[in-house]
Formats: structure tokens, C-alpha cells, sequence
């Protein structure tokens, strides 16, 4: 009998030992991030861009937003590839004469657009 209770005691399974409670950090300021002021800053807009964005001064971040709601109003993003944009006519004249751009070239070209 007694090799049996030895057989039985080494198939138990070991239980895993307690995990120690992890340490709060002490608990930080909720301090609001202020926006960055280039990045706030009005841009002009060139001719070609206007047609997308509008005439009016706003920051290049609000440009960006606004090329994208054109593009998905317009459904200009590649079903299949879609980091790719394929330009309209109005499109292509800010992308510089490319019919398909992807979406972080976009970005750079439109910068060109902005002063």
C-alpha cells in the first residue's frame, strides 16, 4: 500500500505559487495636455486644395480631416489596397498629377499646399 500513495503523490499536479500583489504607483496629477501651437496655427490654402477644404484659414490638422471626409464621401480609397488613395480630378491636381497615392505620401503632398 504504501507505494501506492507515492505513486499517487507524484501525479498531483504542483500548484503555482501566489503571485505577489503588484505595487500601486502613487497615483499622478490629472494635469490636461495642451494642445500644441503649431500644430493650432491657421494655414493658408492653396488654390488646388480649396476645392477640397475650403477657402477659410484652419489648422493643418483640420485639413487632413477634411481630405479624408472627402475621400470616403466620394469613396476614393482602394477596396482591395486600402492605404491607397485613388485621386479624382480634383485630387490630382493637390497630389501633383498621381492617380493613386498612398496614404502617408498624402500627407506630404498636401503640406505642399499649406503655408
Amino acid at each position: 500500500m504504501a507505494t501506492k500513495k507515492k505513486a499517487a503523490k507524484k501525479a498531483a499536479p504542483k500548484k503555482a505559487a501566489p503571485k505577489k500583489a503588484a505595487k500601486k504607483a502613487a497615483p499622478k496629477s490629472k494635469a490636461k495636455r495642451t494642445p500644441n501651437a503649431a500644430f493650432m496655427k491657421p494655414m493658408n490654402i492653396s488654390v488646388d486644395l480649396q476645392a477640397i477644404v475650403g477657402s477659410k484659414a484652419i489648422p493643418r490638422t483640420e485639413v487632413t480631416k477634411k481630405v479624408w471626409v472627402y475621400i470616403k464621401k466620394n469613396n476614393l480609397q482602394d477596396p482591395k489596397q486600402k492605404r491607397n488613395i485613388n485621386a479624382d480630378a480634383a485630387l490630382q491636381k493637390v497630389f501633383g498629377g498621381k492617380k493613386t497615392v498612398n496614404m502617408f505620401e498624402m500627407t506630404k503632398l498636401i503640406n505642399k499646399h499649406l503655408s
